[in-house]
């Protein structure tokens, strides 16, 4: 295990003062603060990949890195979700933002109670759940971005992309929880 201070977490702690930041230029009154915000969260969501395999790569993982990352991923997510919600307040919008940080949640609470029960690798991360992230940060990305570029109309594939990342959040909800089931009814 290494330290607090190692590249790997260094990263971690970039995405988390990014989060504000996304923020604030998201609400500043100049043309482009939706599109500089969109780059400030796809360098924050850059880290997330990056900080793991830095992590894995040069041995430079520690137990403050495996709690603040997941904590960081669901922060910078859950902000950009509510952004978007406050600046475009749709029906769809709002079910897109409680599914997935009801998911967030409901899974982070999953995976603390299992490790109290010893049970932790019951919830490991899925490839469906690494799928989900990645349509999660482009549909974000291009959400926050907002602008359409060369044409292409972003804001809608972003909307595209976060309705996947939704199925996915569902599926991959009740995947994790089948697998716990036998062991939260062994426990109870």
């Amino acid at each position: 295990m290494g330290n607090i201070f190692n590249f790997a977490n260094l990263l971690t702690y970039i995405r988390i003062v990014c989060i504000p930041l996304v923020a604030v230029v998201f609400f500043m009154s100049f043309d482009l603060s939706r599109p500089v915000a969109a780059v400030i969260f796809i360098v924050a969501a850059l880290t997330d990949w990056l900080d793991g395999w830095v992590a894995r790569e040069f041995n430079q993982t520690s137990k403050l890195g495996a709690f603040l990352d997941p904590v960081a991923d669901k922060l910078i997510v859950s902000v950009a979700l509510i952004l978007i919600v406050q600046s475009d307040p749709t029906i769809l919008n709002s079910v897109i933002a409680a599914i997935i940080i009801g998911r967030e949640i409901a899974i982070s609470a999953l995976r603390e109670w299992m490790s109290e029960l010893g049970a932790r690798h019951q919830v490991t991360v899925t490839s469906y759940a690494k799928l989900k992230t990645v349509f999660q940060m482009f549909g974000l990305s291009f959400m926050l971005f907002k602008t359409p570029l060369f044409g292409i109309p972003i804001y809608l594939i972003g909307k595209i992309l976060l309705v996947g990342a939704v199925i996915l959040t569902l599926w991959t909800m009740l995947v994790y929880l089948t697998k716990a089931w036998p062991v939260i009814l062994k426990n109870e």
